[in-house]
């Protein structure tokens, strides 16, 4: 199997001269084509804002070469395998929109190897990353700091869920804040549940949830239940997508694979089926884009 992904990516943690010490225990995902006509490829490093160990953060910022002044950008959080190859699938057709991307590596930055057994405790330890890197964006000559999203997968999912709130928005800098949100498959079940993950009181800014009806995280309707029993200023904020049929990550599109967590089942804990669906992962791509055009005011 060919591992480009893998390949930058330990190129561009070692040009931030981070320790490669948590490289993933996952098989890298399918090849991801990357065009330097379509975007300029920057390694970065930045600080985690507020966390309670300093860290550095590594990442990989896109910045596409047809857009002239200031552009959008969004973030991308991975889940807990670490990096893979659905950041740079979703980040390659967000360049092509004129939106910059940064993907970043929140585990090298703790030494640790992901998977539902080397991650941290909590979403929240992680959300001084995400705020870390809204700063290190909002101060790019090339990105417009009013029009920044974040978007992410499973772990990184709850993370976008989070930053739309009131409660988690507070931690970022003076006078910064996510404008719109994208989780995939992000633990519907958990939230307003489980201590610490309150929904409620959001920021205002558009939230769009993709999730499938076949993941063994949450029940079906998990998603749709969770939109349902938000309070009617907040639910007009929320979009929801359910792709019938769909696995938990139906983007990572790599074999099929059985993995354990305790966060499956509803808080039950078990084995999770991962299943690729190229049909729900390109129609959540073109979805995606659609979203942040819409949310950034940009002509589609």
């Amino acid at each position: 199997m060919k591992k480009p992904f893998m390949t930058w990516w330990i190129v561009g943690l070692s040009a931030a001269g981070l320790s490669l010490s948590c490289a993933q225990k996952e098989p890298i995902d399918q090849e991801v084509s990357y065009s330097p006509a379509v975007a300029k490829r920057h390694y970065v490093a930045f600080p985690s804002l507020g966390s309670t160990t300093p860290l550095q953060v590594a990442g990989v910022l896109n910045i596409p070469t047809a857009v002239q002044g200031k552009m959008p950008a969004v973030l991308i959080t991975h889940g807990s395998s670490g990096v893979d190859s659905r950041g740079t699938y979703h980040a390659e057709e967000l360049n092509k929109a004129g939106i910059a991307t940064l993907e970043i590596d929140m585990w090298a930055a703790r030494g640790l190897a992901g998977g539902s057994e080397a991650r941290p405790a909590t979403v929240q330890e992680t959300l001084p990353d995400a705020y870390g890197a809204l700063k290190f964006l909002s101060a790019h000559p090339s990105i417009d700091p009013a029009r920044i999203g974040i978007m992410g997968f499973s772990w990184g999912g709850v993370m976008s869920m989070l930053t739309a709130t009131q409660k988690y928005a507070a931690q970022a800098a003076p006078g910064q804040q996510f404008v719109a949100h994208a989780p995939f498959y992000p633990l519907c079940w958990g939230y307003n549940v489980v201590p610490g993950y309150d929904f409620a009181n959001l920021t205002g800014a558009p939230l769009f949830i993709q999730a499938g009806s076949a993941d063994e995280y949450d029940d079906p309707d998990s998603c749709q239940k969770l939109v349902d029993n938000l309070s009617p200023a907040d639910r007009a904020h929320v979009m929801l997508t359910v792709y019938p049929g769909a696995t938990h990550g139906f983007d990572r599109l790599a074999p099929a694979v059985d993995a354990e967590d305790s966060y499956s089942h509803k808080g039950q804990g078990g084995i999770v089926h991962v299943e690729p669906s190229p049909e729900a992962a390109e129609a959540s791509r073109r979805a995606v884009v659609a979203f942040f055009q819409k949310s950034f005011g940009m002509a589609p």
